[in-house]
């Protein structure tokens, strides 16, 4: 995880106009929102953003903001909890940070990255079939992974992997039900069934639909 300063200016009005006045002057309307806390709601330059999050290369970042406040300042430790972005330009439109305490735990969603070549798919002709690409975690911000690996070399045809399979990095505690299955090798017949069923299924919906109509 990366850890990055950023200022932020404190807002005193809010709405969809003062929202649209500062995106105009090349700013990002914000919230800062956590437990026990009052939500603030800031303002960030977007220049500046954009030059993080393109270091950042899509790793998770733990924000230092310097919150500017009539000639006041003080600093408070973030994540992003939420970006809301415009549906034609894919601009960001609104951030939502989320305080953290670095003495504190808490709970996110880290991605799971697959590494190996699975030998029920390499040899055995199976077929992958991933099952959960996020695990929820609860560890200090300063362990917060950007990824959880789970290796498949091993895996055979009609074997899985499941949660409590994984050994999480060490500070960082998987929340989720250990028996879940992350990832499976079934037959290429499984699966082909398993999408004419599906298919059969959506058919069957439509049939319905129109005879209501």
């Amino acid at each position: 995880m990366l850890r990055f300063e950023m200022e932020a200016t404190v807002r005193d009005k809010t709405g969809k106009g003062v929202a649209r006045k500062l995106r105009a002057e090349g700013m990002i309307p914000a919230i800062l929102y956590g437990p026990g806390s009052t939500p603030v709601p800031l303002a960030v330059n977007a220049f500046d953003l954009q030059k993080l999050l393109t270091r950042a290369k899509g790793e998770r970042i733990l924000f230092t903001l310097n919150l500017k406040n009539n000639g006041a300042s003080e600093q408070r430790l973030a994540l992003i909890k939420e970006f809301q972005f415009h549906p034609v330009n894919d601009s960001i439109q609104h951030i939502d940070f989320y305080e953290v305490s670095m003495d504190r735990e808490l709970h996110v969603e880290v991605p799971v990255k697959l590494v190996g070549k699975a030998k029920g798919v390499e040899v055995e002709k199976g077929v992958l079939e991933i099952k959960r690409r996020t695990l929820e975690v609860a560890c200090l911000p300063t362990n917060i992974p950007d990824e959880i690996e789970v290796d498949v070399t091993d895996l055979g045809l009609g074997e899985a992997i499941h949660i409590g399979d994984i050994e999480p990095p060490e500070g960082v505690r998987i929340i989720d039900p250990p028996r879940l299955t992350i990832v499976t090798i079934v037959g290429s017949g499984a699966m082909e069934a398993a999408t004419e069923e599906e298919a059969e299924e959506g058919l069957e919906e439509e049939v319905v639909e129109t005879e209501e109509a």
